[in-house]
C-alpha cells in the first residue's frame, strides 16, 4: 500500500523519469542484436552476350535483356525488409563467379545496388554459355556460402553452343533443387544480339556466318583481334544471329534437379512469389527499437495527464 501511495504522490515525476530514460536509450542503443531466421537471396545474372538483345519493354522503353535483369534485382533489394541478405554473382561459359558476399539490406543499400548497377557483359571471361554446366557450378557455389540462400539465377537461357547429347550434364544428383529458381528474361520472339567491341561501342549484330559467335566456345573478349577496333559483324537482315527467352528449355532444366522457373516481370506477383519463398539463413541480425523507445515514451508524457482528466470529470460529475 505504501508503494502506491508514494507512487501516487509522485507519479508526475515518475512518468517523466522513465520518459526520460527511454529517450535516452533511443539515442544510445537502438538496436538489440538478435538471431533469427532470415531470407537471403544469392542473385545471379548471366552476363553472356545474349542478355544485350533488346527485347523488353521498361518504363515504355524497349532495353536489354542484361538492363532489366538488373532493374528486377533492384526493385526486389527494395523492396525486401531490414534483416534480408543479399548475395551477387555472374554466370558466363560454365561457371560462376562471386560479386559480394551476405550484405544486409538496409545497412548496405548503396552497396548492393551498385554492384547490381556495374553488371555488364565485359565481365564475361569466356563467350561461350552453358547452363547445364552453371547448374553444376551452383552447388559449389552453394557449399561454400557461409549461409544458405535462395539462389535466383537471371538468365535468357540461350545456350551457346546448343547443348547435345555430346555436352549434356547429367543434372539428377543435384541436390539444391529447392533453393534454385531460374528468372527467365526476355522476349517470345527472336531478336538480333548486338556486337559490341571493348571499349563498349556497339559495332553492329552478331552475325551467323562468325564461328565465333555470340556464345561460341573460346570467345575471349580481351582477345584484341576478336573485339578491337571493328569485329566482324552481320553483312545483311538474313546474317544476323538471333535469340529469344527460351521458356521451355529453362522449365525442363529446372524439372531434371527439381528446380523452379519463374518468368522475370516487373509487377507485384513476380516479387512476391519471391518473398514467400522459405527464409533459409540465420543471422544476428540488428532488431531496431527506437520506434517503440520514443513511443513509449510519448505515451508516460500523455499518462501525467490522466490525473487531471479524472479531476475534471469528477468535478464536472458532481456539478
Amino acid at each position: 500500500m505504501r508503494g502506491w501511495a508514494w507512487l501516487s504522490k509522485h507519479y508526475e515525476p515518475v512518468c517523466y523519469g522513465l520518459a526520460l530514460g527511454l529517450l535516452g536509450l533511443a539515442l544510445l542503443k537502438p538496436e538489440v542484436q538478435l538471431k533469427q531466421q532470415v531470407q537471403h537471396y544469392l542473385m545471379i545474372a548471366d552476363v553472356s552476350q545474349s542478355m544485350n538483345a533488346e527485347d523488353v519493354l521498361l518504363n515504355e522503353q524497349t532495353v536489354s535483356r542484361l538492363a532489366y535483369s538488373q532493374h528486377l534485382m533492384k526493385q526486389l533489394v527494395q523492396r525486401s525488409p531490414c534483416g534480408t541478405y543479399f548475395s551477387l554473382g555472374i554466370f558466363a561459359s560454365d561457371n560462376i563467379a562471386m560479386l559480394q558476399t551476405p550484405l544486409e539490406v538496409c545497412k548496405n543499400l548503396d552497396v548492393i545496388s551498385d554492384g547490381i548497377d556495374h553488371l555488364e557483359w565485359r565481365m564475361a571471361w569466356k563467350g561461350n554459355s552453358r547452363l547445364s554446366f552453371a547448374v553444376h557450378a551452383a552447388t559449389h557455389v552453394y557449399d561454400a556460402l557461409n549461409q544458405p540462400a535462395q539462389m535466383l539465377f537471371f538468365t535468357d537461357g540461350d545456350e551457346a553452343p546448343r547443348v547435345n547429347v555430346t555436352i549434356k550434364q547429367d543434372l539428377s544428383g543435384v541436390q539444391i533443387g529447392e533453393f534454385f529458381t531460374f528468372v527467365g528474361v526476355g522476349g517470345a520472339e527472336k531478336v538480333a544480339i548486338p556486337r559490341y567491341n571493348s571499349a563498349n561501342k556497339r559495332v553492329g549484330d552478331w552475325p551467323v556466318s562468325d564461328n565465333n559467335n555470340a556464345g561460341a566456345v573460346g570467345v575471349t573478349y580481351a582477345d584484341p583481334s576478336q573485339d578491337e577496333p571493328d569485329p566482324p559483324v552481320a553483312y545483311a537482315e538474313y546474317d544476323r544471329m538471333l535469340s529469344q527467352l527460351e521458356e521451355d528449355y529453362l522449365k525442363s532444366l529446372a524439372a531434371e534437379f527439381k528446380g523452379s522457373y519463374v518468368k522475370g516481370v516487373d509487377q507485384p506477383a513476380f516479387y512476391q512469389a519471391l518473398a514467400a519463398k522459405p527464409a533459409t539463413a540465420s543471422f544476428v541480425t540488428d532488431y531496431p527499437l527506437r520506434s517503440f523507445y520514443l513511443l513509449s515514451a510519448l505515451v508516460l508524457i500523455l499518462a501525467t495527464y490522466v490525473p487531471d482528466l479524472r479531476m475534471r470529470r469528477t468535478a464536472g460529475a458532481r456539478s
